[in-house]
């Protein structure tokens, strides 16, 4: 079973390459990590694996913000989408925090860990679809639907 996780993790791996996925728009991206997602939850769905799925579902959001903050590249950027985003789900996040949250000099995976984008970019948001992308798929709920 440890296997065959590690092989899940590693075929999203390639997926979520932070030079390839930030290199091509989120809907190529969100679809294949979909198809990789529901093609392994449908095959093992026999299996209890609701706690590493919850685990597996975290790291790959994590990922994903990773990509979304690379694709954003400037602090400028990062801090007008963070902003936009803020007033659009309306969560009254300070302009102070989404602006030191953009203009931080720690490494992209340490800072899509801070609160402020765990708020803004949070599953909710990141499942929705837009007119051009799927939503990301949470493994755990689509595991407990089937």
């Amino acid at each position: 079973a440890y296997d065959r996780k590690q092989k899940l993790c590693k075929k999203t791996k390639e997926v979520l390459c932070r030079k390839k996925a930030s290199a091509l728009p989120l809907s190529p991206v969100f679809t294949k990590v979909n198809q990789i997602v529901r093609g392994w939850i449908n095959y093992f769905r026999i299996g209890s694996m609701k706690t590493f799925l919850t685990e597996f579902g975290e790291w790959l959001r994590h990922k994903i913000r990773v990509i979304i903050l690379k694709q954003w590249k400037k602090p400028k950027r990062i801090y007008t989408n963070l902003q936009n985003l803020n007033r659009i789900l309306k969560l009254n996040i300070p302009d102070e925090r989404i602006y030191s949250t953009a203009n931080t000099r720690l490494g992209l995976y340490r800072q899509t860990k801070g609160n402020t984008i765990n708020f803004l970019l949070s599953p909710k948001v990141l499942s929705m679809k837009n007119k051009n992308r799927p939503g990301l798929i949470n493994p755990l709920e689509y595991y407990q639907s089937k």
